[in-house]
């Protein structure tokens, strides 16, 4: 499931960045009374559990729901901007905008509406994203009787926040989690709670992700047979995340070219700050992600950061060493060798299947699509409940649960609720006293029984099922 993507928006000096501390609960973005301050863009994970409907109104004992959104602080937008500087910030938030999923216009009582408020109004109606618009700084009486004027730019009911003193923040959340696009399969908690839906539409997504000049375009023409992407010797040709049908075989694929993935240090002020989003959102609904190395720079740190991408969200993963043509080959063990840099690198994720490519040379390219289908069918797996149950009993049976606080844990039953990742719920007696190390050893026992060689499983242990 992709996560939904909400970004602020409004003319300088507002109160955005003080507004995206206040709703991320951090204090990652620079505050300060000097207009233009944020210029590079910053990104946080918000989550928010309360009682609402859909549409924007409040819903009187309802039950609590979850949601999650990827915040966007964004800088200060000046439609006719009149130096370059200000007209790189100006193509930051076009391209947020053109992102987001949800956009917060924010506006501010003490300068009352301006000009340049309109303007971005009438840019942001144009636009047809689902909208929130609030109007910050209203701290006292004085502020709160000027802001009727607000309503004249015909959009939605303002709230009236300060964001600095936590006012009004409450409605703004649960305005915002009313008009978040619905999730893919129902609640978040959707795999936990299952049965979910599983893939319907059978379309192989695949990713092509890694650092930046590792060939990933390259690998994109070839499989296609064509010139799809920009091939450039220069870092960052590629900005952004490009979708490209086709049949392999009989399999259904969607392959995405994303643009190379940074350090967060090394990623530079501008378009490619939201390269780098479109890259992660572009893993998150894919089915498998294609990590593209260089053969010459084996599993960098970074090519463990993106892989912990991939990880957290339980994505398929496959390492692809690309320019293998250009590495000396001495004693025939280069290739053995390169695996084990891999496997140690990348130690949380032993189970990730490595293919040895020539994108310049067309090689390793069958091999590569024959695994990655393979991958895919390992995450749309489903186990007959007769089976998993048999394979429960011996796992319990050859590991008996340790002991804790002078209770053995029992396991009681276990269920697979969704696929792709294939995900099972156990039923134990205190979920909290499975000690990591038996969840490890339940999911090595899944892995060697059923088959799952090369994919993510996602284990969940809860009180009942």
């Amino acid at each position: 499931m992709t996560i939904p993507l909400v970004a602020i928006v409004g003319r300088p000096n507002v109160g955005k960045s003080t507004l995206f501390n206040r709703l991320s609960g951090t204090r990652e973005a620079i505050v300060a009374d000097v207009p233009g301050t944020t210029r590079d863009r910053l990104m946080a994970e918000v989550s928010w559990e309360g009682k609402f409907v859909r549409g924007g109104g409040l819903e009187k004992g309802g039950a609590p729901h979850r949601r999650q959104f990827t915040l966007v602080d964004t800088g200060g937008l000046e439609p006719r901007p009149q130096d370059p500087l200000r007209e790189k910030v100006k193509a930051q938030v076009e391209v947020a905008v053109s992102e987001a999923d949800l956009i917060i216009f924010l506006m501010d009582a003490r300068d009352g509406l301006t000009p340049m408020d309109e303007e971005i109004a009438e840019w942001l109606r144009r636009t047809s994203k689902p909208l929130v618009v609030a109007v910050n700084k209203v701290d006292g009486i004085k502020q709160e009787v000027s802001t009727p004027e607000f309503y004249r730019l015909g959009l939605e009911d303002p709230l009236l926040i300060s964001a600095y003193h936590n006012l009004g923040i409450h409605d703004l959340m649960e305005r915002i989690v009313s008009l978040l696009p619905p999730p893919a399969d129902g609640p978040e908690e959707a795999a936990e709670e299952g049965p979910a839906l599983s893939e319907t539409e059978g379309v192989m997504k695949l990713a092509i992700v890694g650092r930046t000049n590792v060939g990933k375009s390259l690998l994109l023409n070839v499989i296609l047979g064509q010139e799809r992407a920009i091939v450039s010797d220069i870092p960052g040709t590629t900005r952004d995340a490009v979708d490209t049908r086709f049949t392999y075989g009989s399999q259904p694929v969607v392959l995405i070219d994303t643009a190379g993935i940074r350090r967060p240090g090394q990623v530079e002020k501008g378009i490619e700050y939201y390269s780098v989003l479109r890259a992660m959102r572009a893993v998150q609904r894919s089915d498998i992600s294609l990590l593209v190395m260089d053969g010459a720079q084996l599993a960098t740190a970074q090519d463990a950061h993106i892989s912990g991408y991939v990880w957290d969200d339980y994505k398929g993963l496959m390492v692809v060493v690309n320019k293998w043509d250009l590495v000396p080959k001495i004693d025939g063990t280069e290739q053995e060798l390169a695996i084990q840099t891999v496997r140690q690198r990348l130690h949380f994720m032993p189970y990730v299947p490595i293919c040895f490519t020539s994108a310049l040379l067309g090689e390793g390219i069958q091999d590569l699509m024959t695994l990655a289908i393979d991958v895919y069918q390992e995450r749309m797996r489903r186990i007959p409940p007769g089976e998993l149950h048999r394979a429960l009993i011996g796992a319990v049976a050859d590991h008996v649960p340790p002991s804790a606080g002078g209770r053995r844990v029992k396991i009681n039953q276990v269920r697979q609720v969704d696929v792709n990742p294939p995900t099972f719920v156990f039923a134990v007696d205190d979920p909290k006293r499975v000690h990591f190390s038996y969840q490890r050893y339940l999911e090595n026992r899944l892995r060697s029984t059923f088959g799952f060689t090369h994919t993510h499983l996602r284990l969940v242990f809860r009180g009942r099922i």
